[in-house]
């Protein structure tokens, strides 16, 4: 699992680049699919990975307004700030009891921490997926989703 995560973090990081050379109008536009333009979509990714990574802490979640990270810098330190966090608590993984019900603050059902975090993964490489065919609309190079060659 930490791999996988390694991988999101460092894949996330490239697409913080790639997004450097678009003006904040082409990283704000609404699009088809995903959660709406670029910048929301990474927004995100960092909400739901750092809510959920809480919520089977038993923590409670941090809600971060949009409107105080309309920008790829603003989001970058973002998600480096939270990966402190998130890095510990994968570092003590395995005190975690994967089969404990993990109630979240913002859905009624309970799930198991062995059910959420191949989730948060997987979320992620969906958005990503979407990144990916907004940059072939805009005739650009998507950052490669290949894990092989990345030295995790």
């Amino acid at each position: 699992m930490q791999q996988l995560f390694k991988y999101n973090w460092q894949v996330r990081d490239e697409w913080f680049t790639w997004c450097e050379q678009l003006t904040i109008e082409e990283l704000s536009k609404k699009r088809t699919g995903g959660a709406g333009s670029i910048l929301y979509t990474l927004f995100h990714i960092i909400d739901v990975e750092y809510s959920w990574i809480r919520a089977i802490q038993g923590k409670e979640d941090i809600e971060f307004p949009f409107d105080d990270y309309k920008s790829i810098k603003g989001l970058r330190k973002l998600s480096d700030t939270l990966r402190i966090e998130l890095e510990s608590f994968l570092e003590n993984i395995e005190e975690i009891d994967m089969a404990a019900q993990v109630k979240a603050s913002w859905l009624e059902d309970t799930y198991r921490a062995e059910e959420i975090i191949p989730h948060v993964i997987v979320h992620e490489i969906h958005h990503i997926g979407q990144l990916s065919i907004w940059a072939r609309e805009l005739n650009k190079k998507p950052i490669s989703a290949n894990l092989i060659g990345r030295g995790l």
